[in-house]
């Protein structure tokens, strides 16, 4: 436990791996995937390859954690002697789960609480519990890493190439039309979060080989030559993410990747196979 007693609690859509999780005693509060009326919980008991073996045939759904599950986690963070915690969220314009924490939060009266908005999704939200939790173990206060954070919220991205938008128009968050232009022309997509933490397009590319290149593009401008930490994100595409480490490695000198690893169930739900995520959060 760090001096502090605080606790950092982040959702499962955050992405971090259970590597860190450990190291850090980060708290996950697990987001849910059903299958008819089975559950699974993110991360727990669903491999996420098992997703994109089910498809197309069987899509999932995918919930947010309820008011009661929240209250748990914090009731285990309290018996564990923490007096304090840093909640970070996915993009409240993506999930239902930052107001579920936040609400949940507002009620706790005898612990100091703080539910942060990403405005992200992914490893782009999950490099902000990293950072935090490495700040409270160097021994930085609660108050001096909720404002670190709030001066960093535009400090994180998190670049996705994408070989198909059926998923996303699946679930619901692009509209029929664009998915349906993009299949016909053949368009492979960037997409990342706008400062409201919305899904946007950041480019239409046509083959994956050009896509790949265009990922490494926009990351790279974005890392700008600054110290920052890097994910490495992969959608059933091991092989792809292969090509692209040496990549970021080359061309971010100043980078260092603390995050390489498959994308969450949860993240499989709504991307689909042949996706490529970088993330990048400036630590300078």
């Amino acid at each position: 436990m760090n001096k502090s007693k605080t606790a950092i609690l982040m959702d499962s859509g955050c992405d971090l791996p259970n590597e860190l999780i450990e190291r850090y005693g980060i708290k996950v509060l697990r987001l849910k995937v059903m299958y008819g009326d089975k559950m699974y919980s993110d991360g727990v008991d669903l491999d996420p390859l098992e997703v994109y073996r089910r498809f197309p045939d069987e899509i999932p759904k995918t919930s947010t954690p309820n008011m009661q599950e929240v209250t748990d986690i914090i009731d285990e963070i309290r018996a564990e002697g923490y007096e304090r915690i840093i909640a970070v969220a996915i993009s409240s314009e993506l999930s239902g789960t930052y107001n579920v924490i936040a609400m949940t939060l507002r009620g706790i009266e005898d612990m100091q609480t703080y539910a942060y908005d990403t405005k992200n999704i992914s490893i782009g939200a999950g490099l902000y519990a990293l950072w935090a939790a490495q700040q409270l173990d160097k021994g930085v206060s609660f108050e001096e890493v909720i404002a670190g954070l709030e001066r960093k919220i535009h400090d994180s991205k998190v670049f996705f190439y994408m070989d198909t938008l059926d998923y996303l128009r699946k679930g619901g968050r692009i509209s029929p039309a664009v998915a349906v232009v993009g299949k016909v022309l053949g368009i492979k997509p960037i997409i990342s979060c706008n400062d409201k933490g919305v899904y946007y397009t950041v480019a239409k590319i046509r083959g994956a080989k050009k896509g790949i290149g265009k990922l490494m593009e926009v990351a790279m401008e974005f890392a700008d030559g600054r110290k920052c930490m890097i994910g490495l994100m992969n959608g059933d595409a091991p092989e792809t993410a292969a090509q692209v480490r040496p990549m970021i490695k080359e061309q971010s000198p100043k980078g260092e990747i603390v995050v390489d690893k498959q994308i969450t169930a949860t993240m499989a739900v709504h991307t689909g196979p042949g996706l490529i995520g970088i993330g990048i959060l400036y630590t300078d």
